[in-house]
């Protein structure tokens, strides 16, 4: 065998054993008759001592992989920063398994490798123990989630990885058809008509591991390829599913990071959390609100024509932001849509600031009043004629002011519900309707109604999961009525042969007795992002690509052969640009 131990698992307890290991030479310091070879496998580090004077020891170099026998000793002097750090190997056999040629880039902990060189070299970026550990925390997460939904009678089903193309938030990937020229398949961007088709089939409860694929920009928690913890239910009421969910991801918390979840968790209506927040995905640990100001609107010229003002309070930062970083935050503004951000301090003087000349002292006093503002306090206003465009500005600007006056304490995780998106978005230039979240998404039963009168206006049974301002996961209540599915359809603009087209399968099943359902999709990648500590998702996947869909490391996207083109019937039309 190649090995009796693993090499990160060796203690006092083990002193005096013979013990056969194997792995990675991570270091090597040779002080003449002694040489220590730091031995590292996918379980931790080891001290080998050689005493080259009574032992031969062939040429090694770092990442060679060898073999050592010897046998466990105390060390003289323990090393506290490694799991190993009381014992070290006193080698009796040294032999080289492979060899290994200088690596690009520096394998420990920290490396001062460019992320770049890091994706190009991936499988040496992977023996960093930092890296394995995220892994190990994703592999952690998915087990946790079979664990407890198979002990909750769930099934795990796959569904089709070649699909047809459907409307949806993203470009589908298509892939081209040899035995059919000109028709092609879609790869998923999630399971959505497969697992609603499941319930419809009586399997009530799913859950499947599952890829899927969106051809949209990318950025640090995206990627073109991602895995969703993906699950639906039938016969379960909105209360009972979510409940249900939260225990759920207390068990992912407590298996994999040791953190007790409270529960139940809160919940935000998407109204709510704009108003407050200024984000759908709000990051809860810590307490900057949003302040409604539209008296402004009212009583001060400068927001005459803005009747949305709003603002954010910073405590105690009156003195910690210059001028010119005052100014900067106007960049950021006029990407909202907002022209300029008033701002305010508190002093022992009262108010100052861009807004103060334009104030009279009743207006100032109900600004400190309304703000409940302190000595040294910090305001900054955002006012437009458009909530959507003040509301998110201030999210962002939350955002990164806490980050900048460090308001977020470490190793703290605030988990909520935001539920009651609308149902429906209003496209002023097309004049019609579009699904927020997809046209399958049930409305609140006490919003029906509206959907003949205000469509605009309908809520919808939907549920996000975010944790520290990041989405995690989301889901909803789904129509299981035809007649209401055929009325959502024509709502959004869709004509029968349209309908026909793209959904007829999946609505021809819902005429044969559809249960009460619904679902959820947890992002595996965002919730291993969250869990291990990173902001990178690339981090917690094992060959990503980068920020532009391209991996390094086996260079794909990539060119094929013009026999493979003719197989599928393409011909390449090459633009004014294209060589």
């Amino acid at each position: 065998m190649y090995r009796t131990r693993y090499n990160g698992t060796l203690t006092l307890a083990d002193e005096g054993k013979q013990v056969k290991l194997v792995g990675w030479v991570s270091k090597k310091r040779n002080l003449g008759s002694l040489l220590f070879i730091d031995l590292r496998d996918r379980s931790g580090i080891v001290q080998v001592t050689v005493k080259t004077d009574e032992l031969a020891v062939p040429e090694i170099r770092n990442e060679f992989v060898i073999s050592v026998k010897g046998i466990v000793s105390k060390k003289d002097v323990a090393n506290p920063n490694l799991k190993t750090g009381e014992v070290e190997i006193s080698a009796t056999a040294i032999e080289v398994i492979n060899k290994a040629k200088n690596p690009p880039i520096i394998i420990a902990d920290t490396t001062d490798a460019l992320e770049d060189t890091r994706l190009k070299y991936r499988y040496l970026d992977l023996r960093r123990s930092v890296m394995q550990e995220k892994l190990v925390i994703r592999a952690k997460i998915a087990r946790a989630a079979r664990e407890y939904l198979d002990h909750n009678e769930f099934l795990e089903i796959e569904t089709p990885i070649l699909t047809k193309s459907t409307p949806g938030g993203a470009r589908d990937y298509l892939v081209p058809s040899r035995l059919h020229p000109g028709s092609f398949y879609a790869l998923p961007q999630s399971p959505q008509i497969y697992k609603q088709l499941l319930m419809i089939g009586g399997l009530e409860r799913y859950y499947q591991i599952a890829r899927c694929f969106r051809d949209e920009d990318l950025r640090a928690d995206r990627q073109p390829d991602f895995t969703q913890i993906d699950i639906e239910t039938s016969f379960l009421e909105y209360d009972e599913f979510l409940s249900m969910m939260e225990v759920l991801l207390q068990k992912m918390f407590k298996d994999v990071i040791n953190y007790e979840v409270k529960l139940p968790l809160k919940r935000l209506s998407y109204a709510e959390a704009m108003e407050t927040y200024g984000s759908d995905k709000p990051d809860t640990r810590f307490d900057l609100k949003l302040h409604n100001l539209d008296f402004l609107h009212h009583d001060v010229e400068l927001f005459a024509h803005t009747p949305v003002v709003r603002a954010i309070v910073i405590p105690e930062a009156g003195d910690k932001m210059s001028r010119k970083q005052l100014d900067e935050l106007n960049i950021e503004a006029k990407k909202f849509g907002v022209n300029s951000l008033a701002n305010l301090k508190l002093t022992s003087e009262g108010l100052a600031g861009s807004l103060a000349a334009k104030l009279n002292d009743a207006q100032k006093a109900q600004i400190i009043k309304t703000l409940n503002l302190k000595v040294n306090d910090l305001v900054l206003i955002a006012f437009n004629e458009v909530k959507d465009r003040v509301l998110p500005l201030l999210g962002a600007l939350r955002a990164t002011l806490a980050k900048r006056f460090e308001l977020i304490k470490p190793n703290q995780y605030e988990i909520l519900w935001v539920e009651k998106f609308p149902l429906f978005s209003y496209d002023k230039e097309t004049k019609r309707y579009a699904s927020e979240h997809h046209p399958f998404t049930m409305p609140l039963i006490e919003d029906l109604e509206l959907l003949k009168t205000d469509p605009s206006k309908v809520l919808s049974q939907t549920f996000d999961i975010v944790i520290n301002g990041y989405e995690a996961g989301g889901g909803s209540m789904r129509i299981y009525d035809q007649e209401l599915q055929h009325r959502i359809f024509a709502l959004l603009g869709m004509s029968e042969a349209e309908i026909r087209e793209k959904f007829g399968f999946f609505i021809d099943a819902l005429e044969y007795g559809t249960p009460p359902h619904g679902g959820i999709a947890f992002g595996l990648d965002r919730l291993a992002m969250i869990l291990s500590g990173t902001d990178n998702i690339r981090d917690v996947i094992a060959f990503p690509k980068n920020l532009s869909g391209i991996s390094l490391m086996s260079e794909e996207p990539n060119s094929v052969t013009q026999e493979q083109l003719d197989e599928l019937h393409i011909k390449i039309i090459k633009g004014e640009d294209n060589e």
